[in-house]
């Protein structure tokens, strides 16, 4: 593993190669933030934009969002450029399974890095999924995208999505200058869709965007996140 991926795995804030320090979503700084929930539903993605159905679950929660946050989905495919198109990967996420995911990466981490503390574990784990008490998917408000063609063909990102940083070796960082100038073009595209749209990025997973939990306020700079848990 390369030194600048086991400092990001021990570190609570790392540089990633990027224009400054990322914060991970266990820090302090996320994990204060109140939530001041507005109450708005979820909504079907299905109605509005591609999905792809990789990680569909028999209750179609995957394909589910915040209605706030789906608006400004629409809104950022439609600022695409022709013949380029939003997917959604996975969206809403049960608390149950948040909460496997988080346990087994941080298995997986415990069995590479096995001098690693408890808290060490948590912190590094939390690189690449939330832990439950933070975890924006479970509120509806994260979402993760890749891009398509008209004919529904993916675009080259760089890594898969949800490629790990062991896997990609750091590629998967929305930064990571080991990916290609294609790939790079296409990630701006996103960007440069979904930014102004005001979701904001996951530093470590390229395809994870956000909007109206504690991490979005923390980057934004608001009070207090508008999406705490909720239930499908």
């Amino acid at each position: 593993m390369p030194d600048s991926l086991r400092e990001c795995s021990i570190m609570p804030v790392i540089d990633v190669d990027g224009p400054g320090p990322v914060v991970l979503i266990s820090d302090v700084r996320v994990t204060a933030i109140p939530v001041a929930e507005c109450g708005e539903p979820l909504r079907d993605v299905r109605e509005v934009l591609r999905v792809d159905r990789r990680l569909a679950d028999p209750d179609g929660a995957f394909a589910h969002l915040r209605e706030g946050l789906l608006e400004r989905l629409g809104e950022a495919d439609r600022r695409l450029p022709s013949g380029v198109h939003l997917v959604v990967v996975e969206g809403y996420r049960p608390p149950v399974l948040q909460t496997r995911y988080f346990e087994e990466y941080k298995d997986e981490l415990r069995g590479l890095f096995p001098e690693m503390s408890a808290q060490q574990l948590h912190t590094a784990a939390s690189r690449y999924v939330s832990p439950i008490e933070v975890a924006p998917h479970t509120a509806g408000a994260a979402v993760d995208l890749t891009l398509c063609d008209d004919d529904g063909v993916e675009l080259d990102m760089g890594t898969a999505v949800n490629a790990t940083p062991e896997q990609s070796d750091g590629a998967c960082y929305t930064a990571s200058p080991l990916i290609g100038a294609e790939a790079r073009r296409n990630r701006e595209t996103m960007r440069a869709a979904l930014e102004p749209a005001g979701l904001v990025n996951y530093p470590t997973e390229w395809w994870h965007w956000s909007y109206g939990d504690r991490y979005w306020a923390m980057t934004t700079g608001a009070d207090a996140a508008i999406y705490g848990p909720v239930t499908l």
